[in-house]
């Protein structure tokens, strides 16, 4: 049972996201919260792009995801993988993709300490100064570079990790992760206006405009902010993908409660969203975190994207809730938009 009616948290949620629309943390923003059985809270608020006052935000707006890419393409095929008993926690790589690893640093790091942050793997992405812009150069860069650190030693979030598990479920499929994630994820599940950009000219015009590029003299709209994505042709494990709040509100339902579709298991879910890093800080689920400001013990996990994107679901409280903005039109300051998130966290979770 909601701690407050539907009526009260809808007015509560509205008038703090609102906040952030009048203070210029983001131009816009949508969400949603809900449960296993219902969505009981929804909205949009300001504007899709300032330069455009008659474009208001709405719950159809298409949002750069950024790192929740990580979640919606790269853990849940990773899920798919891992219920069809093809790879495994303790999996290394030099086992699963030996033509690729066997030999090399990498070789020796498990799918666990990628999903936990545990690798080792060097901490930042940096692929066009490291290895060039040729795609082919850039994977056997990434899959034959030196660690960081020994794995297992310490905690510490890279894109990296997320771009290995892209190569490596494409390695283990035969296909893209682009083409894995929509048609053993995205298209069963009805997320028909979730893709790997680029977009098409039709979704763009609906795309939430992120951070204003000096190259192009315009704000980025309809093709990825991260760098990585964009040099790797709009698509990868970092970053890349498009979705809107509908698309998200499905994923998330499903994840709490997954049907017939056979996208990924509850037993993934369930594996998932617990800590898989021991003492080690700060504590890590696979790719989804305890969301910030709980506790472990709390069971309600997050994942937060750069452009201004953020998730929550609890298997405890079978609650999920989405908040998606387009907060770098502004700024790369993350203050405001995580004191915001924390207050939403806060609304939708409240006991």
């Amino acid at each position: 049972m909601l701690p407050v009616p539907p009526s009260e948290l809808a007015a509560d949620a509205a008038r703090m996201i609102k906040h952030g629309v009048s203070d210029r943390v983001y131009p816009g923003a949508v969400w949603a919260a809900g449960d296993d059985q219902d969505v009981y809270l929804t909205g949009a608020a300001g504007l899709l792009d300032p330069a455009q006052p008659a474009q208001p935000m709405t719950t159809a707006t298409v949002f750069d995801m950024a790192s929740l890419t990580k979640i919606l393409a790269v853990w849940a095929a990773a899920g798919n993988l891992w219920d069809n008993q093809q790879l495994r926690l303790d999996d290394t790589l030099a086992q699963l993709i030996p033509h690729r690893t066997a030999g090399y640093p990498l070789g020796q790091v498990t799918v666990g300490q990628l999903l936990t942050h545990t690798a080792g793997v060097p901490p930042r992405a940096r692929l066009q100064a490291m290895y060039g812009t040729d795609p082919a150069a850039i994977r056997d860069g990434v899959l034959h570079e030196t660690l960081h650190r020994p794995p297992g030693q310490a905690v510490e979030y890279t894109d990296r990790a997320a771009l290995i598990l892209g190569y490596l479920i494409e390695e283990l499929t035969g296909s893209t992760l682009a083409t894995r994630a929509h048609e053993r994820i995205w298209q069963p599940l009805g997320m028909t206006s979730t893709q790997f950009a680029p977009l098409p000219p039709a979704a763009a015009r609906h795309c939430a405009p992120t951070e204003y590029d000096e190259h192009t003299g315009s704000h980025l709209k309809g093709v990825p902010h991260d760098f990585s994505a964009r040099l790797l042709g709009g698509a990868c494990g970092i970053a890349g993908t498009f979705s809107t709040l509908a698309d998200t509100i499905t994923f998330l339902r499903y994840t709490l409660d997954p049907g017939t579709a056979h996208c990924f298991s509850d037993a993934w879910v369930a594996e998932s969203l617990q800590v898989h890093t021991g003492t080690l800080e700060p504590a890590r689920g696979l790719f989804w975190h305890p969301a910030p400001g709980t506790s472990p013990g709390d069971g309600i996990y997050a994942h937060y994207g750069f452009t201004g994107t953020a998730m929550w679901v609890s298997r405890t409280q079978r609650r999920w809730a989405v908040l998606l903005t387009n907060k770098l039109y502004y700024s790369r300051d993350r203050d405001p938009i995580n004191t915001i998130r924390d207050q939403y966290r806060k609304l939708t979770y409240a006991t």
